[in-house]
């Protein structure tokens, strides 16, 4: 195919066209007039030759084949187009059903997290209402001290601090006192757990136990006896205290020559 100069061709078919117009124009019977006649009536014989000479078998054939080239192109870029078409239905799909999960999932850790602050706030106030009975079970705790003379001296009532302590176990060991001396012992009666001193003697289930060592642990104590033995029991747990003259009578558990097992 010889390439087709367009511009060329636009050119010629506008001179053309008023030739034409103007051979049409003519009487039908003239048909058979010469090129100076067709002049005198005013065709532009000149412009009709350029066009026909430019506007040969040629020059159509290679117009039809272009023609068709770009057909096939229109034709391949509309195939494009609807591959396209549906890549982009597509992709909007996806992105729906993801901004569809993203919701979803966004309501589902908004409301992990809203739980998660109830909880919080429930664990807060429970820690808050400990906080309170632990301070009134100490108030308590100095008030029982105080009905039986435990507090009246400094070391009495740093002892008792000890015992609420939050931050760690505290252990305290007491000096034992004389068997035969109530100096530094509980008087006989129901005595607070946490206010048992070295020294005392204890009924516990009918057997009376003399108290060589305590240790205080957060909310809980333990009453280590001699021989051995031990008791563990809450801080507010009453206990019940007999004097060393009541004990002489009757024969305490553990002595202070057989204690071979401690804790």
């Amino acid at each position: 195919m010889s390439k087709i100069d367009h511009q060329a061709l636009r050119e010629a078919a506008e001179r053309a066209t008023p030739a034409m117009e103007r051979l049409l124009m003519l009487p039908v019977d003239d048909d058979l007039l010469s090129e100076q006649e067709l002049k005198d009536y005013g065709v532009d014989i000149d412009a009709l030759n350029a066009f026909k000479f430019l506007t040969g078998p040629e020059t159509v054939l290679a117009l039809l084949d272009e023609n068709i080239q770009l057909q096939r192109g229109k034709d391949a870029i509309e195939a494009v187009a609807l591959v396209l078409r549906d890549d982009m239905r597509q992709a909007r799909e996806q992105l729906a059903a993801a901004e569809k999960r993203n919701s979803e999932q966004r309501e589902y850790y908004e409301g992990v997290i809203a739980d998660g602050g109830k909880r919080i706030a429930e664990l807060e106030a429970k820690l808050e209402t400990a906080d309170k009975l632990q301070d009134s079970a100490f108030r308590d705790g100095l008030k029982a001290g105080f009905s039986y003379g435990q507090t009246d001296d400094q070391s009495g009532f740093a002892q008792c601090m000890s015992a609420y302590s939050t931050r760690a176990g505290i252990g305290v060991k007491q000096q034992e006192d004389s068997v035969d001396s109530d100096v530094g012992r509980n008087q006989p009666g129901m005595v607070v757990a946490v206010h048992i001193c070295a020294g005392d003697f204890v009924k516990v289930k009918g057997q009376v136990f003399e108290v060589e060592e305590t240790d205080f642990d957060d909310h809980d104590v333990t009453l280590w006896f001699v021989g051995g033995n031990a008791l563990k029991c809450e801080a507010g747990c009453q206990v019940e205290v007999v004097s060393a003259p009541v004990a002489s009578g009757i024969k305490v558990k553990g002595s202070e020559h057989d204690r071979s097992t401690k804790r």
